[in-house]
Formats: structure tokens, C-alpha cells, sequence
């Protein structure tokens, strides 16, 4: 097996989804597109016919995000057409499952270099688009309802740890805010995005450069006021959950040596990755038997983690995760520059923009070997991989 190596991410910013959105007017494959055009950009080294592979990832497989988006996407940035890609779906992990798939492949030696990534317009493609579930799915009581109302998930998770208050939530919440605030002032976010060109049929062209869900200066009692619509007097909000977003991500992959001989950056080297699958009603818990199951393979602990980058669906699947690894909801190495329920969380692009964030961390981090990137996945599934940071200076 070969070494793995995360090159470096992109992504654009992302919107909030809906006609007063930024990408309204905004095709979803062209968000791709933008992404590809950027890593290619950014290396010069990487000759664009060493690329073996694409791989792009949507939960809503149709319109501008169907027609085998990895494929045509690679065709509309300019790759030469010797270049294949393919579409992908795992719901919240699909940029996730493109990486950890594409990686594989590189480690068994079918791929020398891959793209990576994920879109999600769910302006143009809300959640569920089309879908017909098989009847049987509630009829024979293989799910619970809830299991297909990702909120009323997070609901049920409450639930089952009713030490997880709302005012956990809230709290964790209104910290992903100041975080992500103070890593946007600092420059900390920033250098990853991809200005976008946009069109909007009353205000003309305009160009994305920043993400638009966030809130900054959100307070607790702000968030404690608001309704909670998967259930009367429920616990879950607008905001403490991430909303309703559109926006794509990439990263490029390689194998190490192939990397090096290229004159690539290596960011990060994958260690190793594990899915598991939970009960679809409390999807939420996913992450924990994910990094469990990953932790048994290679013989690392909690303990070993030096930082986390958690996909911030709801605040109540964060506090469940680090309430049973015994980590502190303010811990300074979970989510040290915000998470999703600040600048969103456009389904199946979120795993990279995770994996973009914990590489970027790893640079400025030499004191640490070890990072973890994890989400909770519909229809009852969780998701973790683990990295080793090449700039780690211990023994």
C-alpha cells in the first residue's frame, strides 16, 4: 500500500439556499467547475492529463447535479477528455466517501493523482427532490417516521441524552459563531475559497467571496427564542443546527510519492477511515461508532487525536460525540475556527471542507501528529476518517 496524500482543498463560499440566495441564479455543476479550475490553478506542477480520476459527490442526484457530475464537471473545467469521473452519494458524506474511495484507489495503486469532492445547490434541488422511498421502509417498520426528517433525528438524539439540554445546544452554537467570526478576522478562513461570479435576476452580476449563513455577534439569548419546528417546545432550532445551503468543494489527492516526484504540497497523509451505520431515527450518534471502529483498526485512542474537525449538522450530534469520548464542549482542539452551523453546510460537499480546514490547522500545528475529521450521515450512518500531519516535529 502507498502512502496517501491530501494535497490541498477548495471550496466556494457558501450561500444560503432559496431565490435570495447568492447562487440562485447559480448552476450547481458550474460551482464544481469553479472548484476544479481552482486546484489546477493553484498547481501549475500537476500536468492536468496525470489526473486518473473524478469523483464528485451530491445528495440530489438530478438536474444540474445529475448526468454523472464527475464526468461532465471534469469536461467543463477543461480536463483533457482521457480524464474519467464518476458521481457519488452518501447523503452528508458524499464529498467524504469521494475522498476516502479515490484514496483507496491510490493506496492499491489503480490511481496515481484524483479530485475529489462534493455539491450540494439545495436552492435548486431541496433535500428529498423526486425521491420515492420504498413503502415498505415504514409499512414493515424497518425505520422509525422520524428517520427521514433529519431534524426530527436530532430531536430523538435529545431524547435518548437528555443531559444534552437546550441550553448546551444554544451555547455550542453561539460559540461555532465568535469562532468562526475570529477565524475570518484573523485570515484563518479565507485563503480556501474561490470567488464565484454570480447573477441574480433583479440585483445583476455580483461576485461571491464570503460565506453568507453566518451570524456573527449571536448571543444565547438570542438563540433561546427561537421556535423549534420539528416538535412543539422541541430543543432543536435555526439556530443551532446548520440551515439550508448551496456550494461545492475539491480537494486533490496523491500518491505521496507521486506527489513529491510532482513537486506537490502534501497537506496532510491519510492514516485511515471507517463508516458504520446506527439506528436511521438517531442518525446523529453516527460519529461515535464510526471513530470507534476506526480507532480499533489502527490502534490509536481519543487520546492521540490532537484535533477534530466535527461536521456541525446539529449542535446536539457534536455534544453526543464529545460527551462520550469525554472531551469538553469549549475543548480549543474541536472545531477551532467554527463549524457548519455558522457557514453552513451544503450536504454532499461538507467532508472536504472539513478535511481543507483540519490540512490548513495541521501548517500552523507542528506540536500535533494526529487530526480526525467525522459527520453523522442520513438514514443512520457516521463517518470518520483519521490524518497524520506531515509537519509534526515529535519523535
Amino acid at each position: 500500500m502507498r502512502n496517501v496524500a491530501f494535497v490541498e482543498g477548495v471550496r466556494t463560499p457558501f450561500g444560503k439556499a432559496g431565490d435570495k440566495g447568492i447562487y440562485a441564479g447559480t448552476r450547481a455543476d458550474d460551482l464544481v467547475v469553479k472548484v476544479i479550475r481552482e486546484l489546477l490553478r493553484r498547481h501549475p506542477e500537476l500536468p492536468p492529463e496525470r489526473v486518473d480520476e473524478v469523483a464528485v459527490a451530491a445528495t440530489t442526484q438530478t438536474g444540474d447535479q445529475g448526468l454523472t457530475i464527475g464526468r461532465t464537471a471534469a469536461l467543463l473545467a477543461g480536463l483533457p477528455k482521457s480524464v474519467p469521473g464518476f458521481a457519488i452519494d452518501r447523503m452528508c458524506a458524499g464529498a467524504m466517501t469521494a475522498v476516502t474511495t479515490t484514496a483507496s484507489g491510490i493506496g492499491f495503486g489503480a490511481y496515481d493523482i484524483a479530485i475529489a469532492g462534493g455539491v450540494e445547490h439545495m436552492g435548486r434541488h431541496p433535500m428529498g427532490e423526486g425521491v420515492d422511498p420504498n413503502p415498505r421502509i415504514i409499512a414493515d417498520k424497518l425505520v422509525d417516521p422520524t428517520a427521514l426528517v433529519m431534524g426530527q433525528t436530532a430531536e430523538n438524539v435529545h431524547d435518548r441524552f437528555p443531559e444534552i439540554t437546550k441550553q448546551r445546544t444554544d451555547a455550542y452554537a453561539a460559540r461555532s459563531q465568535e469562532r468562526y467570526a475570529d477565524a475570518v478576522k484573523s485570515g484563518k478562513i479565507g485563503p480556501e475559497l474561490v470567488p464565484v461570479a454570480t447573477r441574480h435576476a433583479e440585483l445583476g452580476w455580483g461576485l461571491a467571496t464570503e460565506d453568507e449563513p453566518p451570524r456573527p455577534g449571536t448571543t444565547v439569548e438570542q438563540l433561546a427564542g427561537l421556535k423549534t419546528p420539528f416538535r412543539p417546545h422541541g430543543r432543536v432550532t435555526a439556530g443551532n443546527a446548520a440551515g439550508l445551503n448551496d456550494g461545492a468543494t475539491g480537494a486533490i489527492l496523491a500518491a505521496e510519492d507521486v506527489a513529491t516526484e510532482l513537486g506537490l504540497p502534501v497537506g496532510m497523509r491519510l492514516v485511515s477511515y471507517s463508516f458504520a451505520g446506527v439506528e436511521p431515527e438517531v442518525m446523529g450518534i453516527g460519529p461515535v461508532p464510526a471513530t470507534e471502529k476506526v480507532f480499533a483498526r489502527t490502534g490509536l485512542s481519543i487520546d492521540d487525536i490532537g484535533l477534530f474537525e466535527i461536521n456541525e449538522a446539529f449542535a446536539v450530534q457534536v455534544l453526543a460525540f464529545l460527551d462520550h469520548f469525554g472531551i469538553s464542549e469549549d475543548d480549543p482542539r474541536v472545531n477551532r475556527w467554527g463549524g457548519a452551523i455558522a457557514c453552513g453546510h451544503p450536504l454532499a460537499s461538507s467532508g472536504v471542507r472539513l478535511m481543507t480546514q483540519l490540512s490548513r490547522q495541521f501548517a500552523e500545528r507542528p506540536d500535533v501528529r494526529y487530526g480526525l475529521t467525522t459527520m453523522c450521515i442520513g438514514i443512520g450512518m457516521g463517518g470518520t476518517v483519521i490524518w497524520e500531519n506531515p509537519a509534526w516535529e515529535g519523535k
